[in-house]
């Protein structure tokens, strides 16, 4: 699917004009409940966009809303795109939701800024690399479901080439060089890989060093994405080992977004990076 045409994005874009239009209008969520003879857990799943609206229950709202016929169109074709299938909805066997969401997300997205403790980000492992974190985090799955989860990272690394490419910045803690993943050579492609993608003009990567010290950000890993309209806030994404939490609320992404700063700035450059991950391979090759 074409980077601007995610449709979690649109259904997340939808959710938040009808979560304006409610509070221009002065209702609760159980008020726009009881008139739409819906639950308030209901409405509050349609405005942060964890449940789609069929076109029956939109014009249902637009009507409540008193939206003139001019400003309907607008709403209703996105939620025609919102309706739309991604390319990662082949994969739902495997996906769970919330990484299926940030997926979406990243599809339209024009930046992600991730600090990881001790695993390299999906958007740059190796396939083998891959391959043997799924493995070892999901002891249960089949081979079959290993390859697939890895495809789909795979196929994720996309959005880091042709027209509009993602813009990424990572902030590796140091832990990471040091943690073998799958055998030594696994680990030292993976090492190499990431220093040739710093090379690229899209990407940018930074070791935290030990020696920085404690920092904001050693409760643990995060992912800001962000969007290129200025109404599509950033989100944060928080994992863990069972799911996925969202953080949408603007002081939130704020904190977010001055640590990650705070991290930058501590972090080694992106060359001396990039010569610490060179020795790191060397040394396991």
């Amino acid at each position: 699917m074409a980077a601007d045409t995610s449709p979690t994005v649109r259904r997340r874009r939808l959710a938040s004009e009808l979560r304006r239009l409610r509070i221009e209008h002065g209702l609760s969520m159980q008020e726009v409940a009881e008139r739409m003879d819906l639950t308030a857990a209901s409405i509050s799943r349609m405005e942060t966009g964890r449940r789609g609206i069929r076109p029956r229950d939109l014009r249902a709202f637009l009507d409540m809303y008193g939206v003139a016929e001019t400003g309907r169109e607008p709403l209703l074709a996105l939620a025609k795109e919102a309706r739309q299938r991604g390319w990662w909805q082949n994969y739902g066997d495997v996906l769970p939701g919330e990484y299926a969401t940030l997926i979406g997300l990243e599809a339209e997205a024009a930046s992600t800024r991730t600090y990881q403790q001790t695993l390299v980000p999906g958007l740059l492992q190796t396939a083998e690399y891959a391959r043997s974190v799924i493995a070892a985090s999901r002891p249960g799955d089949t081979p079959e479901d290993v390859e697939r989860r890895a495809s789909v990272r795979m196929e994720r690394q996309k959005r880091l080439t042709g027209q509009d490419p993602l813009e990424l910045s990572v902030i590796l803690g140091e832990g990471v060089v040091h943690q073998h993943v799958g055998t030594a050579q696994i680990t030292a492609d993976q090492f190499h890989h990431l220093a040739e993608a710093n090379r690229r003009p899209n990407v940018m990567i930074q070791i935290l060093p030990y020696r920085a010290g404690a920092h904001p950000a050693m409760t643990g890993s995060f992912t800001i994405v962000g969007f290129p309209a200025p109404s599509d806030l950033d989100v944060i994404y928080l994992e863990n080992m069972s799911s996925g939490l969202y953080l949408e609320d603007a002081a939130d992404v704020r904190r977010y977004v001055t640590v990650f700063d705070y991290l930058r700035a501590a972090a080694l450059s992106p060359a001396d990076t990039t010569a610490m991950l060179m020795d790191a391979s060397k040394i396991l090759s």
